[in-house]
């Protein structure tokens, strides 16, 4: 599997940028008292949520990546993509369980479907 056949999608880099003037404004609270310093804990978490949480599709499935893991779901195992009222975007499989894929959003759903490489994964809106 090479980089470019697979679709990334990704939580707004915004994110990011707020975790990193969060670790700044935490710096004079975390210095002023050793017991203090796991404040830093919080911003670095969500910096590296940030950077790292998403959805990686290619031909083969998908990859949910989270803060520490990630897990791998195959395409034969999806019977339905669809999105649920708040937007994002759901993957039905075939064990009866419902997965939110994170950073889907309703509107990418087509990109995804592409990924796939295949014309039968139904995709609902």
């Amino acid at each position: 599997m090479t980089r470019t056949d697979t679709t990334r999608f990704r939580h707004h880099q915004a994110t990011l940028v707020g975790a990193i003037v969060g670790t700044l404004g935490a710096l004079p609270l975390a210095s002023a008292r050793t017991y203090l310093l796991p404040v830093l804990l919080v911003p670095l978490a969500v910096a590296v949520w940030a950077w790292r949480a998403g959805t990686d599709a290619d031909p083969h499935g998908l990859r949910l990546r989270a803060l520490l893991g990630d897990r791998r779901i195959r395409w034969d195992q999806v019977v339905e993509l669809g999105s649920d009222p708040r937007g994002r975007a759901v993957a039905q499989l075939d064990d009866g369980r419902r997965l939110v894929l994170p950073a889907v959003r309703r509107a990418d759903l087509p990109q995804l479907v592409a990924a796939a490489g295949r014309g039968d994964v139904e995709a609902a809106q």
